[in-house]
């Protein structure tokens, strides 16, 4: 018999019950708990210290995991913060002569880019040799030619050839001092060397070589120059260039200052081959066609007006004159010299009947007196001018000052010497016949004939519209409209520096430069840069080592300064 169970008591099961739930809440509770801690910890310990990291090294980015290709294309992860990277800030290359360049950005200020600082050198260079003005030249008394601010002593108009004001009796080695009072006119004179174009350095440098050119050892003769570079050399202002924006006159011809050796017999001082010097440009009134460091202006003339009105005045006068000479020379022979054609110039001046002569020697002469000479000039079409005792004359500026056309022999002895001052064009304003021509006994005569009266008054009227850039005015003013001689002399410096020091700043350099091509690169136009083969070569094929008959000629000048003495 199958046994019944017994009822169950409800109390017991409703206790049974509300244990079991109890145990449930429990543990869902402690689970609650334990999850909120775990994700409470995971996110500090995990997301923020991640943070943490990323903060702390920006740059660094964020390693790949090893276990994953690193070209295998991750999702992309969250930072708390993004920072962008510092970029380098490249600023431009300040120069010391920055500010000077930017002067010519302000187009309100009428000397921006033109401003020229002057040093103030001991007066052993300059002054101190005034003041023993008779020691200058072993000849001359060269005081009377360093008076009137160095022009010499005013000329009377006694014969009517010049005019009634602005002529003097002007020595042809006087443009230092003429051009350093000069510069004391200059509109644009700075004492603020930070914004100077250039830089000038007042140093007589013609008339110190000159005491010293005849009897006196080399070290005498090397004296100032040495102590002059080392000056310079010390002066903030050397700094900035290395003395590539430095200049100065010197009113000789350059082989004065190019002596070859260290030998007592050699001629002149070395001042233009010293290290210091090769940086600085000099302005002399013949240089080098070898060398890059020398620039040449004209010869002084006896005309230094101080008004417009007295230029105006003489070109009017000058294209009026009646010429009746077809052409004329004023000049010695060279009989020591085998290559001068001088001789042949002279027998034809003397055998053509539309030809003059004004012979020079020793003594008494009419090529002593500024008059003689003017008055010849002027009534001539055509002036010879074949070389010097070296390659240029001072006779070439005055002829054309008397509005009469030269005629050269050689390149050299104007073409590749005042390019600042004469146009490329020869041309327009002088004749050139080859010194061979004239050995191989061409007519000058004949050869000028051929030109016809167009032509004469064409040439003319350029030789006389170029008087005002080949006179230097009266020191002791400036003139309004024209620029003189001076003024481009100066303007040609300051575009030479500022033309450097933009090409510095623009990387630009001149690798392939020939020194000994000088004289084709002057010859350039604007934008060209490379030399090729030139109709002139023959005449400047000598090698720079072996440039001795320019110092020779040099040495043989002293002949011409006791003629201008006696």
């Amino acid at each position: 018999m199958r046994r019944r169970s017994l009822p169950t008591n409800p109390a017991d099961q409703m206790e049974k019950l509300v244990g079991k739930n109890q145990q449930t809440r429990i543990c869902a509770l402690a689970s609650l708990c334990a999850a909120f801690w775990f994700i409470l910890f995971y996110f500090h310990f995990s997301v923020l210290n991640n943070g943490n990291v990323v903060e702390k090294s920006l740059d660094v980015e964020p390693q790949q995991p090893q276990h994953q290709p690193i070209n295998q294309q991750q999702p992309p992860r969250h930072y708390p913060i993004h920072i962008e990277p510092k970029k380098e800030i490249i600023k431009p290359v300040e120069y010391l002569f920055t500010p000077a360049l930017k002067t010519i950005e302000n187009k309100s200020d009428p000397c921006g880019g033109r401003y020229i600082y002057v040093h103030d050198l001991p007066p052993q260079f300059n002054e101190d040799m005034l003041k023993e003005c008779k020691s200058l030249s072993l000849w001359t008394n060269m005081c009377k030619f360093t008076s009137n601010a160095g022009l010499g002593p005013p000329i009377e108009n006694i014969e009517g050839v010049f005019s009634n004001t602005g002529w003097y009796a002007t020595n042809q080695f006087a443009v230092d001092v003429i051009f350093s009072n000069r510069m004391k006119q200059y509109e644009c004179l700075t004492k603020d060397s930070s914004i100077a174009a250039a830089v000038f350095v007042p140093f007589y440098a013609g008339l110190d070589i000159s005491r010293y050119l005849w009897g006196h050892n080399i070290s005498t003769r090397d004296a100032a120059s040495l102590a002059l570079v080392d000056w310079l050399t010390k002066r903030p202002e050397w700094n900035v260039m290395g003395g590539k924006d430095h200049f100065l006159v010197a009113g000789r011809i350059t082989w004065d200052f190019r002596r070859l050796s260290e030998s007592e017999s050699d001629w002149g001082n070395k001042l233009l081959f010293l290290p210091a010097a090769k940086n600085m440009s000099m302005f002399v009134v013949e240089s080098s066609p070898w060398n890059a460091n020398d620039f040449a202006i004209p010869y002084p003339t006896y005309f230094h007006p101080a008004k417009d009105a007295e230029v105006f005045t003489w070109q009017d006068r000058m294209r009026k004159l009646e010429r009746p000479i077809l052409f004329s020379f004023a000049g010695a022979p060279r009989p020591d010299n085998p290559k001068s054609i001088r001789g042949q110039l002279i027998d034809q001046c003397r055998k053509s009947k539309l030809g003059k002569l004004l012979e020079c020697d020793f003594g008494e002469s009419k090529c002593h007196s500024p008059s003689s000479i003017m008055q010849m000039f002027q009534s001539s079409i055509f002036c010879l001018q074949p070389q010097g005792d070296s390659y240029t004359r001072r006779s070439a500026f005055d002829s054309m000052l008397a509005g009469c056309i030269p005629v050269f022999f050689h390149p050299g002895s104007a073409y590749t010497q005042y390019t600042w001052h004469l146009p490329r064009n020869f041309s327009k304003y002088s004749v050139f016949i080859p010194e061979d021509d004239v050995r191989n006994n061409i007519s000058i005569e004949q050869r000028l004939l051929q030109f016809s009266a167009e032509d004469v008054k064409t040439m003319r009227e350029e030789v006389i519209n170029l008087i005002p850039g080949l006179i230097y005015a009266d020191p002791r003013s400036r003139l309004e409209t024209f620029k003189d001689a001076f003024d481009v002399a100066v303007q040609a410096i300051v575009d030479k520096v500022t033309n450097l020091r933009r090409d510095i700043i623009a990387g630009r350099t001149n690798d392939d430069f020939i020194e000994e091509n000088s004289w084709k690169y002057e010859l350039l136009e604007e934008g060209q840069h490379e030399v090729g083969a030139h109709e002139w070569d023959p005449f400047f094929s000598k090698p720079k080592s072996e440039i001795t008959a320019e110092a020779e000629a040099a040495k043989n000048s002293w002949k011409n300064e006791q003629r201008d003495g006696s």
